[in-house]
């Protein structure tokens, strides 16, 4: 009987502090949700614009299966140096968009230029074959003028489409 009673105190005790954990980090969840980096004014301003895009996609991460998004920052295209990245990229996303991404995917694209950005996702899904991308997510972080263009462009593939205004 005394080791019954051990084992049901145990197991309370463990069931406890599981849940105190799992408290704690919900409380975290909610504490950083609250500190939203602000969006940054300088379009130069890599880390800022990392930080403030990385949040958008951390919040819209809803439906996904995999266990990573694919987060891509499209520079503002000012200088060569960006255009060139800017390019290079492209061409990255440009062959993942050939080969196809498995469902439950998601793909998000954002950056200081939403005019930028929205010439990027539609170059790189130019060529996607139709419905090959049948329950992956596209999330495109931009300005509502970009976003029907995004979409039309989107639609042929199957993708399912989100929108995140800045």
């Amino acid at each position: 009987m005394r080791k019954f009673v051990l084992i049901a105190v145990v197991a309370l005790t463990a069931c406890l502090t599981l849940g105190a954990c799992s408290k704690h980090e919900d409380d975290q969840q909610t504490a950083q949700q609250v500190q939203q980096a602000p969006k940054p004014t300088d379009p130069g301003d890599t880390k800022g614009w990392n930080a403030y895009l990385g949040q958008l996609v951390q919040n819209n991460l809803q439906g996904m299966k995999a266990t990573q998004p694919y987060a891509y920052m499209v520079t503002a295209g000012t200088t060569d140096d960006q255009k060139a990245q800017n390019q290079r990229q492209l061409e990255g996303v440009q062959d993942t968009v050939a080969r196809g991404v498995l469902p439950g995917n998601l793909l998000a694209f954002g950056g200081p230029v939403s005019a930028t950005t929205a010439d990027f996702v539609v170059g790189a899904f130019k060529g996607a074959n139709p419905g090959s991308f049948k329950d992956v997510i596209v999330l495109f972080i931009g300005d509502q003028v970009d976003e029907q263009r995004v979409s039309d462009a989107l639609k042929p593939t199957g993708a399912t489409f989100r929108f995140v205004k800045m």
